[in-house]
């Protein structure tokens, strides 16, 4: 065998087994940075071209490697401009572009008919002899290339994967112990002053709604329903640090003003501003018949005289918790219920969705449901699934969470 024939032999042995190599380690553990070095010692090294520029989008383009490329030549090339004509292999040593000038050879990887990177190679001795390496090894370059995207794409969408996969547990998670702050139906107290029901659905994993039931001293109970503005787990923390504070501070000989008052300022330093909460507080005493409340920027609960058939909306109140640093004003409401009543207190998610491409907001569904003579386990059990039954027979689209407490007072 001639030493030329040998040389050929050996150059083509090393390209399959390098080829081979880069395959397996597609599906293996290497790092991004293991494989464009990789790349690059075999260009730069065993294939003697030694100026690469290695572009690759994802959200953006990103350049991934480079070598021999001054500075103001990667600046110097605006992808969007220069780049995105070329989805052959072109020689571009004689383009117009100045800067493209500067390489022999792009070589775009291409994609559901779009370019998803970009090589650009170039052999810059000048003293050489003979064919360019970017030439004599064309083929292989864009092979090599092609291998090299896809491992690296496997391995991003693999970390993507584990990465989902770890905010699906911590979602889960963060659902289960939100759950826990939720009171169940067996933890609500019932006498035979007062009937209580609450229904509580989040619309994605983790919610920003949250309600609670609080026995006071004397008989009374305090209650509450809030709602933080946004969505997710910013929300869902701010919700149960809320949720602490409230438990810390309602107490039977604090006043409802102050009670605001104080739950505002934690409110203020946990948001920093950026989030704020809409509650609906409030007080019963069932030796004197009276209820007391606060609305803080929230839907106004509906209330039920059986006696009247009146409904009434419950809206005296102030602005949402961590809006402003005081609260100028705060009005409390005040209902003596001397007859059986019944209070619905919602958030926006039941009466705020999508119908007919338009935001509706209709309150309708608890008027209709509560001025009759059924216990508040059943108004409220028709509440949910009037509106169950509108969601799947696509009438309307809900688009938040959905938690109600209902009470019924003798």
């Amino acid at each position: 065998m001639s030493f030329t024939s040998s040389k050929r032999l050996k150059l083509s042995t090393f390209k399959l087994n390098t080829l081979l190599a880069m395959a397996q380690a597609i599906s293996g553990d290497m790092r991004t940075e293991d494989l464009l070095e990789r790349f690059r010692t075999i260009l730069n090294d065993d294939l003697e071209i030694d100026r690469i520029l290695f572009l690759k989008f994802e959200d953006k383009w990103n350049l991934l490697l480079s070598t021999n490329c001054p500075e103001s030549l990667c600046d110097g090339i605006d992808i969007e401009n220069d780049l995105m004509e070329f989805t052959e292999i072109s020689f571009v040593s004689t383009s117009e572009n100045r800067f493209l000038q500067e390489f022999d050879i792009i070589i775009p990887v291409i994609q559901n008919n779009a370019p998803l990177a970009f090589v650009l190679i170039a052999d810059t001795k000048e003293e050489a002899k003979g064919v360019s390496a970017t030439i004599k090894h064309l083929n292989f370059v864009q092979t090599l290339s092609i291998i090299i995207f896809v491992a690296i794409e496997n391995l991003r969408l693999f970390h993507k994967a584990l990465e989902q996969e770890a905010m699906k547990k911590e979602l889960e998670l963060a659902s289960k112990m939100q759950n826990l702050l939720i009171p169940n139906l067996d933890a609500l107290p019932q006498t035979t002053d007062f009937k209580i029901h609450s229904y509580y659905h989040p619309h994605a994993e983790v919610g920003g709604d949250f309600f609670d039931v609080i026995q006071l001293e004397r008989g009374e109970i305090g209650f509450c329903i809030a709602d933080v503005s946004g969505k997710g787990m910013a929300a869902a923390i701010l919700m149960s640090n809320f949720q602490a504070n409230l438990r810390a501070l309602f107490t039977h000989d604090i006043t409802l003003t102050g009670l605001v008052e104080k739950l505002n300022l934690r409110v203020m330093e946990a948001a920093k501003g950026e989030r704020f909460i809409t509650i609906f507080i409030g007080r019963y005493n069932p030796t004197r018949k009276s209820l007391e409340y606060i609305n803080a920027g929230h839907n106004p609960p509906v209330f039920f005289d059986s006696k009247t058939n009146a409904i009434s909306f419950l809206t005296n109140g102030c602005v949402g918790l961590g809006m402003i640093d005081e609260i100028p004003v705060m009005n409390v409401g005040s209902l003596r219920v001397t007859s059986p009543s019944k209070l619905i207190c919602y958030t926006d998610g039941l009466v705020e969705f999508s119908q007919n491409d338009k935001v509706v907001l209709d309150h309708s569904v608890i008027e209709d449901c509560i001025g009759n003579n059924k216990s508040i386990k059943d108004n409220v059990e028709d509440i949910v699934q009037i509106r169950i039954e509108q969601v799947e027979q696509k009438q309307i689209e809900i688009f938040d969470d959905i938690s109600i407490l209902g009470f019924c007072f003798s």
